[in-house]
């Protein structure tokens, strides 16, 4: 009940802001004006591949997204002029798996060998226009999760009793919520960032049409999710950006005793011809300390996408990670056990330096307009067990066919392996086996 009265208190609140917004029309109008993009020809072709650029990095001169989805049509916002827009998606999947209970460590497609809704996404934003570089101009994003994959995104302190005290299967998280400051005349422009942002980096994203397959790799699903702080992009050429901040840990309220001070600081840089980038450095550094049942993560973690043709491009992740005197496990479920997921209570704690290193390469074929191919292999060793309770390296391999009926539904069916490899470990379904098989697909719809 109480989680219903906060949800229908934000939607008001968010109704009477776009009520309010909707009469700023001069320079909202200006900024709504398509200009010439700041940045490099894209490199590559959305639709159908998930976005037109290398990486999640803010990019500092791309003009804002022109599409207007049924949503905003339906509230009249699609030729609004106080540049608001309210959209979201569903996103549905199912599996056959050869584990009978839980498919986890993989993530997202938890439950075996049934159907279930893995996102809702209700989000509510303003872009800032960055291709001008006359005035400071201002946005700001709202995100909305109800569904299985809340479990990955919550942070502790944020009802985050769901997923901590409970265990529930289903759940409802704001996952982001932040500011956005335009200012120009920093260097080629400065962007503002501040509230509770999703984590830079990965080549993978939380939300379903952001990510080339249905499934995760494995180095994803245990590396941050979420920081709650402050961070600035600044832009020195349309090659070169770099950006710095600060936050409370990852997935974490500031308000929370679970909560560290950490820094960022990221680079991203292309080529002049925009078949290579490199985005990477270190999203969360600080003294490092697991603190009451909690992660506190440190990083450094490296992109690299490169272009062969306008039809063949790959994208490579790796990283370190590590964190000091930290639970097998990591982070604390509390809730009682289910079939879907057993791992609740605290681990063992493993004194000194928790350590794990990833790597991904996702390999991507555009076969027409509306359809690739995406080959993914990962890697992940986890020496101590803090990521997954399980002392072992793995890897899973994973082939996938996506496909886009139109501009609003797409399906991505895919087939995946993966295994564990220090003798005697089982990590899979429960604990039980040694490796896992499964088929599986979601389709989203985009309304």
């Amino acid at each position: 009940m109480a989680l219903k009265k906060h949800l229908m208190k934000r939607t008001i609140f968010c109704l009477i802001g776009i009520f309010l917004f909707s009469n700023v029309r001069a320079q909202a109008q200006n900024d709504s004006i398509p200009e010439k993009s700041r940045v490099l020809p894209s490199p590559l072709q959305s639709p159908p591949f998930p976005g037109s650029e290398w990486d999640g990095a803010p990019l500092i001169g791309l003009p804002n997204d022109d599409t207007r989805y049924p949503l905003e049509k339906l509230l009249g916002l699609a030729k609004g002029t106080s540049g608001i827009r309210i959209y979201g998606w569903v996103d549905a999947g199912g599996n056959l798996s050869s584990s009978k209970h839980s498919n986890a460590p993989t993530s997202y497609d938890l439950v075996p060998n049934k159907v279930e809704l893995d996102q809702v996404i209700l989000r509510i934003e303003r872009e800032p226009n960055t291709v001008q570089t006359d005035h400071v101009d201002w946005g700001f994003l709202i995100d909305n999760i109800y569904g299985m994959d809340y479990r990955y995104t919550i942070a502790k302190g944020i009802f985050s009793d769901q997923l901590l005290k409970h265990n529930q299967l289903y759940g409802y998280d704001p996952t982001q919520e932040y500011a956005l400051l335009y200012i120009p005349k920093v260097a080629q422009g400065m962007l503002i960032k501040a509230g509770r942002f999703i984590s830079p980096s990965d080549i993978e994203a939380q939300w379903a049409p952001d990510n080339y397959l249905y499934s995760h790799s494995l180095m994803f699903t245990v590396d941050p999710y979420t920081f709650t702080g402050m961070q600035a992009t600044i832009r020195l050429s349309k090659c070169f950006q770099f950006e710095f901040g600060g936050h409370t840990g990852n997935d974490v309220a500031p308000w929370n005793n679970s909560a560290n001070l950490n820094g960022m600081l990221m680079a991203r840089w292309v080529s002049k011809n925009n078949n290579n980038s490199l985005y990477g450095g270190t999203p969360t550094i600080g003294k490092g300390y697991y603190t009451n049942q909690h992660d506190n993560l440190q990083m450094f973690v490296v992109t690299w996408g490169h272009r062969f043709s306008q039809r063949i491009h790959m994208m490579t992740e790796m990283y370190y990670m590590w964190q000091r005197n930290a639970d097998i496990g990591g982070t604390v479920i509390n809730g009682p056990p289910e079939p879907y997921f057993m791992g609740t209570g605290a681990g063992a704690m493993v004194p000194g330096v928790s350590s794990s290193v990833g790597f991904v390469n996702y390999f991507q074929i555009l076969l027409s307009p509306k359809n690739y191919l995406s080959i993914r292999n990962d890697f992940l060793n986890d020496p101590q067990g803090n990521r997954t309770s399980f002392a072992t390296a793995y890897s899973s391999h994973t082939i996938g066919w996506v496909h886009h009926f139109n501009s609003l539904i797409s399906i991505r069916p895919e087939i995946r392996y993966e295994t564990a490899y220090e003798k005697g470990v089982t990590p899979y379904d429960n604990g039980t086996k040694k490796n896992q098989y499964t088929a599986a697909a979601d389709i989203f719809v985009r309304f």
